[in-house]
């Protein structure tokens, strides 16, 4: 296991809870599911959204403060779309993605060229980042946290951060709400079947659907993923919920 700055234990006995319970699929299964899915995964997003794929990422990228020059890093960084959306908001920006993905960033990478923007990719873990320390003038991360160990990698995350900078981070989150969180799962167990025989996913895809159910469930809500920040390290800690918690928008900052 990792080391953490100062950790509580109650969260430490939520990640231990985590790593017994999903290790296995994020180490040797996951890859497979993102290998399959990135040709379709955009597509699959805005389908499994009911159309509201779109105005989720806008959301997101309203709350950032961008300034030409800026150095940004984007961890999980999938198929660019918010790089790609950051660099339309303010094109003076420095765009880094990061991904353990390579099918995922080569469908980036070519999106990024068709619309004449710059995104210098590589492949990495999030957990060992492969950049100096208080680099990046932001880092951003989205859809991608119930996948991870999040305390070390918001660790790595708060290391790589130039003091002052900001960490801007989005996922689907469990509902504190219960009857919030019984509508959710339904939909979620019924979509992910559905959009799996749309887009004719393979094999890996298929047998990871109920993970993706149970790593939601014992995932954190906006608000306890907000003190879990804190406890980190991180300051300024500001949260946002959307559809009753069920996807929640945080912004940090590293301590000056």
């Amino acid at each position: 296991m990792y080391e953490l700055e100062q950790p509580d234990s109650v969260f430490v006995d939520r990640e231990l809870a985590r790593e017994q319970a999903f290790s296995k699929v994020w180490t040797a299964e996951l890859n497979d599911v993102f290998a399959d899915v990135a040709k379709y995964y955009d597509c699959a997003n805005r389908v499994a959204s009911l159309g509201l794929w779109d105005y989720f990422q806008s959301s997101f990228v309203s709350t950032f403060d961008l300034k030409p020059g800026y150095r940004v890093l984007d961890v999980c960084a999938g198929t660019n779309a918010v790089g790609i959306a950051l660099l339309k908001e303010c094109p003076g920006l420095e765009v880094h993605g990061l991904d353990r993905s390579a099918e995922m960033l080569k469908v980036g990478s070519a999106t990024a060229r068709q619309k004449g923007l710059s995104i210098t990719n590589s492949l990495g873990d999030v957990h060992n980042l492969p950049f100096e320390d208080n680099y990046f003038d932001i880092v951003t991360l989205q859809w991608a946290s119930r996948h991870l160990r999040v305390m070390k990698a918001f660790d790595e995350i708060k290391r790589v951060l130039k003091p002052g900078g900001y960490f801007y981070h989005c996922d689907m989150l469990r509902p504190h709400i219960k009857t919030v969180g019984i509508l959710y799962y339904g939909y979620l167990k019924m979509c992910l079947t559905t959009t799996a025989w749309i887009f004719e996913s393979n094999q890996a895809a298929l047998n990871c659907r109920q993970y993706f159910l149970d790593a939601l469930q014992l995932f954190y809500s906006t608000e306890e993923l907000a003190d879990l920040l804190s406890e980190v390290g991180f300051v300024d800690v500001r949260h946002q919920n959307l559809l009753g918690g069920m996807i929640g928008f945080h912004k940090v900052k590293k301590p000056e």
